[in-house]
């Protein structure tokens, strides 16, 4: 079935219809909350309560870029989940283990292990920008999204994204710099 047909059928209350939805897009909300909130607790939270927002205001989806319309979702949850964050920060000791998309056995050691530090360095650094940049760098350089996308996603014009995104990267690439030892150079940004 499209994804014109399955929004329909959500709009007229099929439960099942807003389910393949959340299936074909659950994995991209789903690491859009953890890059923004940097905790994957968290990142349930916000992917949850997303979905549930979506699945709540689907009859105002007024047609374009269903995923566009979704990640605006998400983004606006993760926002409130940070401010929530903000008021009764925790740390999970699960959350102290990163994980990474890298296979450990196709690399030595000592590879695994400066890939472990950067992406955790990485991770450090983008939970220090303003969440707006965070936003605007992950859609971006992570995600792929184009700058239409992100306009879309963040509700603003083409030159806020851009802006917003060269602060983010200006600052990301200061705050890596003093961080990041030299010998993850390697690993070029």
């Amino acid at each position: 079935m499209e994804e014109g047909d399955l929004i329909l059928r959500s709009k007229e209350g099929d439960l099942e219809s807003f389910n393949r939805l959340v299936e074909k897009y659950q994995r991209a909300v789903y690491n859009l909350a953890l890059r923004m909130l940097g905790q994957a607790s968290a990142a349930d939270d916000a992917t949850q309560e997303a979905f549930l927002s979506a699945f709540r205001g689907i009859s105002k989806f007024r047609g374009g870029n269903f995923r566009a319309w979704l990640l605006r979702i998400t983004a606006n949850a993760c926002r409130d989940q940070l401010r929530s964050l903000r008021r009764h920060p925790i740390t999970s000791l699960d959350e102290l283990v990163l994980d990474t998309e890298v296979d450990r056995d196709a690399q030595s050691p000592e590879d695994y292990a400066l890939r472990r530090e950067l992406g955790a360095e990485i991770m450090n650094a983008l939970a220090t920008l303003p969440s707006e940049q965070r936003l605007a760098v992950i859609l971006y350089d992570i995600e792929g999204f184009s700058y239409e996308e992100i306009a879309q996603v963040m509700n603003c014009s083409l030159g806020t994204v851009r802006s917003r995104l060269s602060r983010g990267r200006g600052r990301l690439r200061h705050c890596l710099a003093q961080h990041v030892e030299p010998s993850l150079d390697e690993f070029r940004l």
